[in-house]
């Protein structure tokens, strides 16, 4: 019998074996996305960029391999991402994420040196014996009709790639999930891929440089310190997914009624917060409290303002606390690294964040009082004479879900307190009650810390979201005035006390968060420099309201002046 040589069949084999190889690609990427249409459209990508290496290399398996290899390593960095840092892998980190954090988690992660060495050793010779022995495509055909037949084949996968990523494309519902999602759920490369519009970042609208300094020109030098040195401490709370709940027309129970929310003979300033981002997305919330900003002026990309936005950031809170000789820390209820927290916090100006692991807390199971007390042995720990402290706390005891655990799992005096609601929407209306009764406690033990003392002190805080309830809070009607009810969703609440005398601060019907940070400047009556009075400005007359603010043509100066002019985003 005549035997086969192995330079006949090994073209064949190689073409086999990649096609082998990439389907096994395939069921580790593509097929590992929770749901079907995602496994469709990551399988529809891979396609493509099959097609497309096929049509520039002119070789079958070669192109195989790459465009499988690809999507491999892909999955193989968003999974190590999420395992070692706790953050979804997204367009931006190949900008971001390797020039600020990769040589770190490698020095911290040392076999991930050792994965780098085997793939460059072995991929190689891999790809050279297959680009030898592969089928090449086109090889008898006259060069300018393979050059035709190319340019096609790129143009073919190019645009059903693009056609596939368009939001209103065959894969539209897979594009269809809000910011939260795509950072919390196992969806690692449908999440990459929808994020690319996403990460788009676009100044807002201005006005000529010459409207902005005749409504601005008059902040330009600042406003001057209301009260003398030495300045006061200043602690800054965000609560998580909190609002008042009173306002709800089925909470009419004692325990919709609490006292953080009312005000004292301490409190400077109370009422109606305005953000930004509903159900999730503290971080946004994060950084329109510390830099005087909410986030969406700067388009979608704004959603990823710990990434996109922090680095760019050249005047905040923090920072100009810092230029007044303040100590500025930040209690964390994560890992430093979750949602880029650590490089965010350092660029928003903080000398310091303290994670949980240095607290010494257990991530995502911190109640109120557990960050608060941390908080006060950190203060105590930094604080030294004739130098203020700025303390920022971020809580965790409302992070939804709120029906994790059955009714019965509740506090006997917190199970069907409201008869009037549906069973699953009472289960996440008494939880949060529950849980904002320990909140309530808590903030009573923080303002004995800190304002039952000689030490001047200023105490802000403030709910950063509404939680969802599964999506079900939308529908639960509210006692609201009529203006206020287009921004049902995005109201919660603030708080402004001080432990010394002075005026009060203003009231707006709804204040919006990014003017957070100007209330404390002015609770604390330290002076503004030129943005931070320009922000002041802007409050009184647009009401409270930024973004939304309803003066003809006041915005856009305003942002001309800021972003032009004082170089606040750069």
């Amino acid at each position: 019998m005549r035997s086969i040589s192995w330079r006949r069949v090994r073209g064949p084999a190689v073409c086999a074996g990649a096609l082998v190889l990439f389907a096994i690609c395939v069921a580790c990427t593509a097929w590992r996305e929770p749901l079907p249409l995602q496994r469709v459209f990551i399988t529809a990508l891979m396609l493509c960029s099959a097609i497309v290496l096929m049509a520039v290399l002119a070789r079958f398996a070669t192109a195989l391999l790459l465009a499988g290899g690809l999507f491999v390593a892909l999955k193989f960095v968003a999974v190590m991402k999420l395992r070692y840092l706790d953050e979804q892998l997204m367009p931006a980190d190949f900008v971001y994420y390797v020039r600020s954090s990769l040589l770190d988690t490698l020095r911290h992660y040392p076999h991930l040196y050792l994965l780098g060495v085997a793939l460059l050793l072995l991929l190689p010779p891999l790809l050279y014996l297959t680009w030898r022995w592969d089928w090449r495509l086109l090889g008898g055909w006259r060069p300018r009709r393979a050059l035709l037949v190319r340019g096609a084949g790129i143009a073919l996968g190019v645009a059903a790639g693009w056609w596939c990523m368009q939001p209103a494309g065959p894969f539209a519902a897979v594009h269809a999930r809000n910011t939260w999602e795509k950072l919390s759920d196992d969806a690692h490369l449908t999440n990459f891929f929808v994020s690319f519009r996403d990460a788009a970042v676009r100044l807002p609208p201005m006005s000529s440089d010459s409207e902005a300094q005749r409504r601005w020109g008059d902040t330009a030098g600042g406003l001057p310190a209301e009260r003398a040195a030495p300045y006061p401490d200043i602690v800054q709370v965000l609560e998580e997914s909190t609002f008042d709940p009173a306002n709800f027309t089925d909470c009419r129970v004692p325990a919709c009624r609490v006292a953080m929310f009312k005000p004292d003979a301490r409190t400077r300033g109370s009422g109606v917060l305005r953000t930004h981002t509903f159900g999730g997305g503290t971080w946004v919330s994060e950084f329109a409290s510390l830099t005087g900003m909410p986030q969406d002026i700067f388009g979608p990309g704004g959603m990823y303002a710990p990434y996109l936005l922090a680095p760019h950031v050249r005047d905040t809170l923090p920072q100009l606390l810092r230029r007044l000789g303040y100590r500025t820390i930040a209690i964390y209820p994560t890992v430093g690294s979750f949602i880029n927290g650590r490089n965010a916090y350092r660029d928003y100006g903080f000398d310091h964040l303290y994670d949980v692991h240095e607290l010494g807390l257990v991530e995502w199971e911190e109640s109120d009082r557990q960050m608060f007390a941390a908080a006060k042995r950190i203060y105590d720990k930094v604080k030294t004479p004739g130098q203020p402290v700025f303390v920022m706390i971020l809580t965790l005891n409302q992070h939804g879900p709120h029906d994790e655990d059955p009714m019965s799992s509740l506090p006997p005096a917190f199970r069907h307190l409201l008869p009037g609601l549906k069973p699953d929407v009472a289960l996440n209306f008494d939880t949060y009650l529950a849980r904002l009764h320990d909140s309530d406690l808590a903030m009573r033990a923080l303002e004995h810390d800190f304002l039952d003392r000689p030490q001047p002190t200023v105490l802000m805080h403030f709910g950063d979201h509404q939680p969802s309830f599964g999506g079900m809070i939308r529908d639960l009607p509210r006692t609201l005035p009529p203006t206020l009810q287009p921004y049902r969703d995005y109201l919660t609440y603030y708080m402004v006390k001080s432990n010394f005398a002075g005026p009060p601060l203003p009231s707006y019907p709804m204040l919006d968060i990014a003017f957070l940070p100007g209330m404390v400047l002015q609770a604390a009556g330290l002076p503004e420099d030129a943005y931070f009075a320009a922000s002041r400005r802007l409050r009184e007359r647009c009401d409270g309201r930024y973004d939304d603010c309803t003066a003809p043509g006041l915005l856009p100066s305003y942002q001309a002046w800021v972003f032009d002019r004082l170089h606040i985003y750069e």
